[in-house]
């Protein structure tokens, strides 16, 4: 009985090293087969894997890369910034970007910039750490994006040209036809004179409110005189549609050439302004606009009732469209509730993301 008892013991680390070894296969078939680029790298950035779907995503083979500093596929600020990164996560343990998924953008063999999916874990191990980074090409989703807000700009444009160019025309005539009444009916009733007076300086309201809809819809000043203008004439027209007070602050000239970011800063601007005032019930609001050596960056904060559902968790439909505008811009963008109360975005695009099609260099 003890013979056969020392032979199932025997058996047992022939079991447990099979179970391994097929772990180990389980694993390596999965990383090799996975459609997203899966990276480890140790503590020091230092590419421990790359598996064969970020072979095809970057371009580089996995012996050019292992053994690499992972900074190698970045692009920049983050590229030089890097072991900043995981030297503060190292002392603080405080992760701006472990186990939060988000959109960046990477760097290829060739040195295109292209955006990427991001999400990165920690794994522990009994001696040391290892960060694994999930990637996703995501560059034709953003091609369909950009698409679909071209679309929706040209349609605004449309609308916007249609209220000035076929409504305005329409109400100017009745506003007229309104005056030649008034002046017909003064000889007859001066109430009546006086209603049709009303009728027409009403109509002249309406007329002076549209014009203000349409400019919104379709900037001309954005392209004619720049994103500077443009904003200024953004804070002029929200104070005279709805009576909020809404201060525009530039501290130096910003010349801003690329016209497709500069479209996308001041959608964005506009769309916090139009949160701030129907869902933060602001009162008061400030457009701030600066340009460093960084880059451009807008600012809109306002006095009102902070975070409404419409941006609980970043699932608001406004929101959205400016996480979609400013990386369509190459930037990055930032909400978050003031301590006094109410809102602040702020976005930011760097010198090296101002490419003509809103995308980086």
């Amino acid at each position: 009985m003890k013979h056969n008892k020392k032979l199932k013991n025997d058996r047992r680390p022939a079991r447990s090293d099979s179970a391994l070894l097929d772990s180990a296969e389980r694993l390596r078939a999965i990383l090799e087969t996975a459609v997203e680029g899966i990276i480890t790298i140790d503590e020091h950035g230092t590419v421990e894997s790359f598996n064969p779907a970020s072979e095809k995503i970057f371009g580089y083979q996995a012996s050019e890369v292992i053994g690499q500093n992972v900074n190698l596929l970045m692009s920049t600020p983050h590229r030089e910034q890097h072991d900043g990164y995981i030297g503060n996560y190292q002392r603080t343990g405080h992760a701006k970007i472990i186990g939060i998924g988000r959109e960046t953008f990477a760097r290829k063999k060739d040195g295109t910039l292209f955006p990427i999916d991001l999400s990165v874990s920690e794994v522990k191990l009994s001696d040391r750490k290892i960060f694994t980074g999930f990637i996703r090409d995501i560059t034709e989703r953003k091609r369909l994006e950009k698409e679909n807000l071209e679309i929706s700009e040209r349609e605004q444009r449309r609308i916007g040209q249609d209220l000035h160019d076929g409504l305005c025309q329409h109400l100017a005539g009745i506003e007229m036809l309104s005056q030649v009444l008034a002046h017909k009916l003064e000889s007859q009733s001066k109430d009546a004179a006086a209603r049709a007076t009303g009728i027409a300086a009403a109509v002249r309201e309406a007329i002076s409110q549209t014009r203000l809809l349409a400019r919104g819809l379709s900037p001309v000043t954005l392209e004619s005189e720049g994103l500077m203008s443009a904003l200024a004439e953004l804070a002029s027209n929200a104070e005279k549609m709805f009576q909020v007070r809404c201060r525009f602050d530039c501290p130096q000239v910003v010349n801003f050439s690329d016209q497709a970011a500069a479209t996308h800063l001041f959608r964005i601007a506009q769309e916090a302004v139009s949160n701030a005032i129907r869902h933060g019930k602001a009162k008061s609001i400030s457009i701030q606009l600066h340009q460093d050596e960084t880059g451009v960056c807008v600012r809109v904060s306002d006095d009102g009732t902070g975070f409404l559902d419409d941006f609980s968790g970043g699932s608001g439909m406004g929101l959205r469209i400016m996480q979609a505008r400013i990386g369509m811009a190459g930037g990055s963008l930032r909400v978050e509730q003031n301590p006094s109360g109410g809102v602040s975005v702020t976005c930011h695009v760097p010198k090296e993301s101002s490419g003509s099609n809103g995308q980086p260099k």
